[in-house]
Formats: C-alpha cells, sequence, structure tokens
C-alpha cells in the first residue's frame, strides 16, 4: 500500500497551510474559497460527491445499495443529524460542498426542503447539475458568515467539517443563529487543534445556543479513514492532475498525512455538537 510522507504535502498545500497561519480571518475565508475553487475545478467527475474523512463505528446505518459505496462519508452526516427530526422541515446545509450529503439527507429524511449554501460557485454548479431531479434540494451560492437568508428561515441548520475553514467562526455561528427559528436546532461536526476545539462549546453558548449534546468522534473518524485509505489513494491518482495530487491526499487525510497523524498523536480532535436555540429569539 503507497502511504504520502508527512513531508510530502504538495507545494501547493504546504504554501497555502503556510499562509494561513499569518492571514487574518477575512483573509483565510479568501484564501479557503480560492483552494476549494481549485479542487472543485481539478475534478468535476461527479462520481465524486464527498469531501469528508468519514465515520465507522458499530452501528452501521442501513443504506440502499446505490449509496454503499460512500457509506463511509454518509455515516458522518447520519452522525452529525442523530436525534434531530428533518420530515417536513426546512433544512439548510452550510458549507454543502460537492452536495453527496444533502442529496441523501433531502432523500432519506424527507424535510420540505434542503438548502445547501457554499462559497464555491463551481462546487454549486456542479450541485446544480447532479441533483437537479430532487424536487426538495436547492443550492446556492453564499457565505456562510454572511449568510443569504431572511432571519428565522429555517428549523434545522448543520455543517459538516467545514467551519475550520471560516476565517471567523464567532460570525458563522451568529449567522446560524439568527436564521433558525426558535426552538431550532444546529448540528455541528468537525475538526480542530485540541485546543482551539476546547474554546468552542463556550463560544456556541455566548452566541445564543444550548449544547444538547457533545461527543468526541475522533476514533471513529480514524477508523473510517483506515477502512478506505486505498480507496481513496487509488481515485486520486486515477483522477486528479499530478500538479496537486499530493495536495489532494493532505487535505484527503489519507494515511502519513499531518492531519491523520495528528488525529493518532491526539493533536488534532474531531468533536460532534448538537445544539437548539432557545425559544425565545433574543439573546
Amino acid at each position: 500500500m503507497r502511504v504520502a510522507s508527512p513531508q510530502k504535502m504538495g507545494l501547493p498545500a504546504r504554501f497555502f497551510v503556510t499562509m494561513l497561519r499569518f492571514a487574518p480571518g477575512r483573509i483565510q475565508n479568501r484564501m479557503w474559497k480560492w483552494w476549494y475553487q481549485k479542487l472543485a475545478k481539478a475534478n468535476d467527475q461527479s462520481e465524486f460527491r464527498f469531501m469528508n474523512y468519514g465515520f465507522e463505528d458499530d452501528s452501521r446505518i442501513e443504506l440502499e445499495i446505490e449509496d454503499e459505496p460512500n457509506r463511509m462519508f454518509i455515516q458522518l452526516y447520519s452522525m452529525n443529524i442523530k436525534g434531530v427530526e428533518l420530515e417536513g422541515r426546512e433544512v439548510l446545509e452550510v458549507g454543502s460542498g460537492r452536495g453527496g450529503g444533502a442529496s441523501w439527507i433531502a432523500k432519506t429524511h424527507s424535510p420540505a426542503r434542503l438548502t445547501g449554501v457554499d462559497f464555491s460557485s463551481e462546487a454549486v454548479g456542479h450541485c446544480k447539475r447532479w441533483y437537479a431531479d430532487q424536487t426538495n434540494l436547492e443550492f446556492i451560492e453564499g457565505n456562510a458568515q454572511d449568510l443569504p437568508f431572511d432571519d428565522e428561515s429555517f428549523d434545522v441548520v448543520y455543517n459538516v467539517e467545514s467551519s475550520h475553514c471560516y476565517g471567523d467562526m464567532g460570525a458563522f455561528v451568529e449567522q446560524a443563529h439568527r436564521v433558525l427559528r426558535p426552538g431550532g436546532m444546529f448540528c455541528w461536526t468537525d475538526l480542530r487543534d485540541a485546543e482551539t476545539m476546547a474554546t468552542l462549546p463556550p463560544l456556541f453558548e455566548s452566541k445564543g445556543f444550548e449544547i444538547v449534546e457533545s461527543a468526541d468522534v475522533v476514533q471513529e473518524v480514524i477508523n473510517a479513514l483506515d477502512e478506505i485509505n486505498e480507496q481513496k489513494m487509488e481515485a486520486i491518482e486515477e483522477n486528479v492532475p499530478k500538479s496537486v495530487r499530493r495536495s489532494f491526499e493532505t487535505f484527503a487525510g489519507v494515511k502519513g498525512t499531518p492531519v491523520y497523524e495528528g488525529f493518532v498523536s491526539g493533536s488534532m480532535a474531531y468533536h460532534r455538537h448538537l445544539m437548539r436555540k432557545s425559544q425565545s429569539s433574543n439573546l
């Protein structure tokens, strides 16, 4: 099995990560937008509809045969929305990426409407073509830190492995709170360095959310990364241009890359928080 060296991030990824360390929040946001536009342009194949690390535990969900190849990725979405009623509701995914998670949720959980918003126009364009036949699903270009929706527009907001790209996490949480109806649910899961992760629960609460459930899911994420490592490596080798291949490996979290090794060592964390907006819309 071919394993990427931790030192071989690829020049685009190495330069990108180095610049992020010193850039202010608004510049970070622009850099992430540029990077994801680059990823979307580099691979416009419809087979690649997920951009998360995956999730694997002992309670495997039932899937249709057509969804089995994406089981690990779908299970991360399923874990994130666990215990939240979506049927007949107005639902928003912030950071919808290539739309695979939104498509699966719209198909299996029957929301009245599921809206995916993403800051990559390329990704939104792919999604509008790939999922045009799903009548309860739409995709819109927009900024997580300035969501293009009216106050109290949604019953549920969810966010999967996307917020680490945002230059201002506080602004995003404020926006999620703003667009939720009173009593609405906010489902969040993502990675951070361990020190930063510890600061997020107080941030969520300071913006008006009650934390209903929390979980450390890093081991389940590692399980998924181990399970699909070879599959990812083969797909990258077959479909991604050589110029950005190592960078794809880095951001895909394959074995030997800094993100994977950070999960194993404990320097990187991966958590899930389920939150509720109070029945009173005032903070």
